[in-house]
């Protein structure tokens, strides 16, 4: 097998995480790493025995690199990857992939131009349970999705050192930063038509907290009729995770944090794992018993649990296989052909238009 040079743009949860698994992947050798004050990067650097560039432009110009990885913060996503078009290197940035519609557009066509792959980095369509879910629908095994609703919420205290995740202006609030549920809805429903949201800073105002909403509710109306609502912020002392899709036949519910998925037709529901194996599962369901609410950052000091890492691991393994010619499984070409970045963050931030209007807009 051909072997890959990859650069990584950003070494926290994310970017470590990545580095450990090029380091190990067949195909692929990790040569070099960047990003942020330079700590983190120095130090995932030397435990891969990879370069540490301290430039972004040096990293994107390096001989040796045939693929970036763009895992830097949100706000810092346009940069590197326009870098990385211009100097012909393919593409992958983690979600989400801008922070505005007429940047994200600027970095497909930009990669389109230079003639280089762009992946967009949305990981739960790798996840065992979100691909039988979808596959399951596929079949037609609850009829036509009418209904959607997904929820992502918890509560958060008052923090000694805010972090760029509570800014808005960073992260893009709760919306933009944990836009994984408005992804995968649209990519069963469709990209939405219409969308309005209410909702504001409700409870984390001043000293301690970050600037963004607390508590947003989102209505949502998909092509045919079909509609959606979502609720998401850490504003909910009661956090819940989930998506549900009622169809003309039956309708499927993905418990996030219970790790189950249930299937509920004629007048019976049937339960299946949201993951391959009962470590995972109980990973999962550990995780919120602890946390009790959908509101998860990573810490950089500590790896993703195995249920996230083997996604992370598919990912590479597709990305990898794209650039060297592989067929593209039809479930995943949106996250190459540009709909899964442009679709996500079109509707993101019309949602936050129409918050501020108060009033339904179209998604442009």
């Amino acid at each position: 097998m051909k072997e890959l040079g990859f650069g990584i743009v950003g070494c926290g949860y994310f970017g470590a995480e990545f580095a450990a698994i090029l380091s190990d992947m067949e195909g692929a050798r990790l040569v070099a790493v960047q990003g942020g004050s330079g700590a983190s990067a120095k130090a995932v650097a030397e435990r891969h025995g990879c370069l540490y560039i301290e430039e972004l432009e040096a990293l994107c110009q390096h001989p040796d690199i045939d693929v970036v990885l763009v895992v830097s913060p949100n706000h810092y996503h346009k940069e590197p990857v326009l870098l990385a078009a211009r100097n012909k290197k393919h593409v992958f940035c983690e979600k989400p992939i801008a922070l505005s519609l007429a940047d994200c557009k600027e970095m497909v066509a930009a990669c389109r131009e230079a003639g280089v792959l762009f992946m967009a980095g949305h990981i739960l369509h790798f996840m065992h349970g979100i691909r039988k879910v979808k596959g399951m629908i596929a079949d037609g095994v609850i009829g036509k999705p009418i209904v959607a609703h997904g929820e992502r919420t918890g509560w958060e205290n008052k923090q000694q050192t805010v972090s760029w995740k509570k800014k808005k202006e960073m992260s893009g609030g709760h919306l933009f930063h944990h836009i994984h549920e408005l992804d995968i809805i649209q990519s069963i429903m469709g990209p939405a038509e219409r969308v309005a949201m209410s909702g504001g800073n409700l409870a984390h105002q001043g000293e301690g907290f970050g600037d963004e909403e607390d508590v947003l509710m989102l209505s949502l109306e998909f092509p045919g009729g079909a509609v959606g609502t979502m609720q998401y912020g850490s504003g909910f002392h009661w956090g819940e995770h989930y998506v549900k899709i009622n169809g003309t036949l039956g309708a499927l519910y993905l418990d996030f944090k219970d790790s189950r998925i249930l299937v509920r037709k004629d007048d019976r529901v049937i339960a299946y794992d949201m993951h391959e194996t009962p470590e995972e599962n109980e990973e999962r369901r550990a995780q919120y018993v602890k946390l009790e609410g959908g509101i998860v950052y990573g810490n950089p000091s500590v790896r993703p649990p195995l249920f996230i890492r083997k996604a992370m691991i598919a990912e590479m393994v597709f990305l990898r296989d794209a650039i060297l010619g592989a067929e593209i499984p039809a479930e995943w070409a949106g996250l190459l052909d540009g709909s899964a970045a442009l679709g996500s963050v079109a509707t993101a931030e019309t949602a936050d238009r129409a918050l501020q209007a108060g009033a339904w807009m179209a998604p442009a």
